[in-house]
């Protein structure tokens, strides 16, 4: 069968959901949605696993946003090789990416991926599921928090599926909504074969549902997006204090590690690099409410302090979106300090 050419596929596309748009109709709704289904995005190329220890490998993602050049791959997938099987720790953002995943996991073993772990539910970092549970079965074990689960099965899914398709220019096509279905809970220790595998939640961070999963034998631990490499984070859904609090709890039960973000490298010194940078975002502007001035003033304070000044230059998303996460730090100060 012929492979439809992008125009191709644009025009099928557009067909469906012009006509979708001119009279709403069941099957033409079906249409649209078989269209966007059968008509798959270009594979992703091939980025070669880090080892980071013995057992633990990561595919590095040096883009941080996802592009229509980049096909959506914008952060890092790690995979843990077991005696008895592959276990993935984020799986990527689309079902190409997630292919692309497993091509590299044939390079290190031929063992087969027995689970797999989402950290929370931002799309970047579970719409892989989808390749997994197409190459290994839909019963493979897809483990998260009981927040992120009911987040993916709900619109936050399909929402999540829709941007990354609009954000590579449909590069993403083809991707379905795997929802995690095993449920995990802080303290849990599980185990494949020779490798223990330890849940850490400690509360609101990045979101309410970030998972953190240590590694036992080999002192790592992927920690998400509550920590990130060179790269600002999304506080939408967050909390400053918050993210203290969970570093600090973390970093007292789980001892020295080698801390893996989902954005960036990893770090031994991970926890405390990012938090500072953060500090710098967040304690201005607590002063700058308990002094009683306004956000603009919030703001200059902020972009004078050091911590975010030598950050300013160099880190991936900084001018388009420090003002924002700047004004949800204001704000949460405010109710920080009445």
């Amino acid at each position: 069968m012929r492979v439809p050419t992008k125009l191709q596929r644009r025009r099928l596309l557009g067909g469906a959901c012009a006509l979708a748009g001119a009279v709403w109709v069941p099957e033409v709704g079906l249409l649209a949605q078989q269209a966007s289904d059968f008509i798959m995005g270009p594979p992703v190329p091939d980025i070669a696993p880090t080892r980071l220890s013995e057992r633990v490998w990561m595919i590095f993602s040096p883009d941080g946003f996802p592009t229509q050049q980049n096909q959506g791959m914008m952060s890092n997938i790690v995979f843990v090789t077991t005696s008895q099987g592959v276990v993935i720790l984020d799986s990527g953002s689309s079902l190409q990416i997630g292919q692309m995943a497993i091509r590299m996991i044939r390079k290190v073993t031929d063992k087969p991926v027995v689970a797999v772990f989402n950290s929370h539910y931002h799309g970047d970092h579970w719409l892989g599921n989808h390749a997994f549970a197409k190459a290994f079965g839909s019963q493979l074990p897809i483990h998260a928090l009981p927040g992120t689960l009911e987040a993916i099965r709900g619109s936050t899914g399909s929402s999540w599926r829709a941007l990354l398709e609009r954000w590579t220019n449909q590069s993403t096509l083809g991707t379905e909504v795997v929802a995690p279905n095993t449920l995990v809970a802080h303290g849990q220790l599980l185990r494949w074969g020779d490798t223990q595998f330890r849940m850490h939640h400690y509360g609101t961070a990045h979101t309410a549902f970030d998972l953190c999963v240590e590694v036992v034998e080999d002192k790592v631990t992927v920690v998400g997006d509550i920590a990130m490499g060179n790269r600002i984070a999304n506080m939408d859904d967050g909390s400053y204090p918050g993210t203290f609090k969970y570093y600090a709890a973390l970093a007292q039960a789980a001892g020295s590690q080698l801390w893996v973000p989902g954005h960036g490298h990893a770090a031994r010194d991970l926890l405390d690099t990012y938090g500072r940078f953060m500090a710098g975002i967040w304690e201005p502007c607590l002063q700058a409410v308990k002094d009683g001035k306004n956000e603009a003033e919030a703001r200059a304070m902020v972009l004078a302090d050091s911590r975010v000044a030598q950050r300013a230059a160099g880190m991936q998303g900084f001018e388009s979106n420090i003002g924002k996460y700047i004004s949800l730090a204001y704000l949460e100060a405010e109710k920080e300090a009445f």
